[in-house]
């Protein structure tokens, strides 16, 4: 499968931990890639700084679906199985002695 003109779902979708040029915190979930163009092409494709993450996306139909609105609710559920759990914190509850 290619990708599909117009897309870009995983430039958006996914968040990306690792810098990116011009975004050196990375991308959080739902954002859209500051290298996603107007034609919803990556300008990082097949530059040497593009991330590892994002070369891990295969256009495949598990991933992209039949249509964008599919592609983001895949990315997205993939997203949030693939998000690291919150730490719970719990505070003892002993009552201080006096």
């Amino acid at each position: 499968m290619n990708c599909r003109k117009g897309c870009g779902a995983c430039c958006i979708a996914p968040s990306i931990s690792s810098p990116i040029p011009g975004m050196p915190l990375g991308k959080p979930a739902g954002v859209r890639c500051i290298h996603l163009d107007v034609d919803h092409l990556c300008g990082l494709w097949l530059h040497p700084d593009r991330p590892a993450v994002c070369n891990s996306l295969p256009a495949v139909l598990d991933t992209c679906g039949n249509t964008f609105t599919e592609a983001i609710a895949l990315m997205d559920e993939m997203e949030r199985n693939t998000a690291p759990t919150s730490t719970i914190v719990r505070f003892r509850q002993t009552p201080i002695s006096t």
